[in-house]
């Protein structure tokens, strides 16, 4: 099926383009959301028409993308979830968890333009793709940790911590508690 396209869309073309795509693709995605209209005489001289308008209204939500760009690329993230000695959660993280946890950081992002390439089923540092325009994508860290303390080693070495580590580092920090006061009490006694 042919269709003209009235936006980017990725792999596949820019604003304007005739583009040959199969009919179940069409419509199902892209002539339901509006993002491309059948290629028949009608709407070509449609299109024709309106292009202008429509690269004022494309350009217009680009640079409202590209304003809020800037203050979401490069974000970091927390989500605390259950898991495993191993580090595999109890579940998944969903791209509506992301869009709740970005949204409450102070940008507004819909759980449609948060795109997990692979599901996250483990602790860790994540990146993901935020689409805000099809012509502005950013990317944001998503820390998935069990708790605020292991959230901050993770970002720290920068990858997963397992549960060794964190008991080792309960340890030393212990140990570090019991030689301070062990060397207070030596003060006080002095």
């Amino acid at each position: 099926m042919e269709v003209i396209l009235m936006e980017r869309v990725e792999k596949l073309g820019q604003m304007g383009d005739r583009v040959k795509v199969k009919p179940g693709y069409a419509r199902n995605f892209l002539l339901p959301t509006k993002k491309a209209l059948r290629a028949t005489k009608a709407n070509i001289e449609f299109f024709d028409r309106q292009k202008s308008q429509l690269e004022a209204l494309n350009l217009t939500r680009k640079s409202e993308a590209e304003g809020v760009a800037k203050t979401l690329d490069g974000m970091s993230v927390t989500l605390i979830r259950s898991a495993g000695d191993s580090g595999q959660l109890y579940g998944s993280v969903t791209s509506r968890d992301i869009a709740e946890i970005v949204t409450e950081a102070g940008v507004t992002v819909s759980r449609n333009q948060v795109r997990l390439d692979t599901p996250i089923k483990t602790l860790g540092l994540f990146t993901v793709r935020v689409v805000l325009h099809p012509e502005v994508i950013v990317s944001v860290t998503v820390n998935v940790a069990r708790s605020e303390d292991e959230a901050k080693m993770q970002a720290d070495r920068g990858g997963m911590v397992t549960a060794l580590e964190l008991a080792d580092e309960e340890e030393a920090a212990d140990a570090a508690a019991a030689a301070a006061a062990a060397a207070e009490e030596e003060a006080a006694e002095a």
